[in-house]
């Protein structure tokens, strides 16, 4: 996959995303690189036969996990890391606002989503429910939308006293990037979103964008949907 083109690269080489179509983590990165109009080419990586635990892939990324992001000569690993190197690698377009305080409360925000979701929500974490632990499925369901709500929903009361627009500033950027991942994860889960309208009305304008449309799982080479 290519992205929408755009800056030329200072490190004269084109960037390779390493990800998996559903991966929130992989889909923030998609969505960044395109926001930032950065040619990459995409590498699907399947997490569901373990591919990212193989010897070839932890030889590049100890992590064992996706994205990775090949860039500069170098494999780099960790979502958030990955965003800031990008931020600082590729100001323009910035993916955070001039404004200190601003950029404080969209940091907020998205480290919210990104360090209390993530991790009890990750694809090893609902496996390891299910076996060993033997969880059946409707009971790990339940504990995805518990975990949802513990941060959406302070995250939705803050959208409401700040008085957010369509974004959470002028422009989508690092807020919308991760949460609009967590939105589609939880719409999976059927998660509740009546009581969260900031929330809703912001993830309806980025998908309003090419941006955010070419970065979606929908439409991605390793969605099984899009095989001929």
């Amino acid at each position: 996959m290519e992205g929408a083109g755009g800056p030329d690269q200072p490190w004269g080489m084109r960037m390779k995303l390493y990800g998996y179509y559903r991966s929130s983590t992989s889909y923030r990165l998609r969505i960044a690189l395109e926001l930032k109009g950065i040619d990459y080419d995409y590498i699907p990586v399947n997490l569901l036969t373990s591919e990212q635990k193989g010897e070839a892939f932890t030889s590049r990324n100890p992590f064992g996990s996706v994205p990775m992001l090949e860039a500069d000569g170098r494999d780099r690993a960790q979502s958030m890391a990955q965003l800031e190197w990008l931020e600082e690698a590729y100001p323009e377009p910035a993916l955070l606002p001039a404004d200190l305080e601003d950029r404080y409360t969209a940091r907020e925000l998205a480290y919210a989503i990104a360090t209390e979701l993530h991790a009890p929500l990750n694809l090893p974490v609902l496996k390891y429910l299910k076996d060993p632990l033997g969880h059946s499925q409707d009971e790990i369901d339940t504990w995805y939308r518990h975990w949802l709500g513990r941060t959406l929903e302070p995250v939705e009361a803050r959208l409401a006293q700040l008085g957010s627009g369509d974004f959470l500033f002028d422009a989508p950027g690092l807020f919308e990037i991760v949460l609009l991942p967590q939105v589609y994860n939880a719409e999976r889960f059927a998660f509740d979103f009546s009581n969260s309208p900031h929330i809703m009305r912001i993830a309806k304008a980025c998908l309003a964008l090419p941006a955010f449309q070419r970065a979606h799982p929908d439409n991605q080479i390793d969605n099984p949907e899009n095989t001929p």
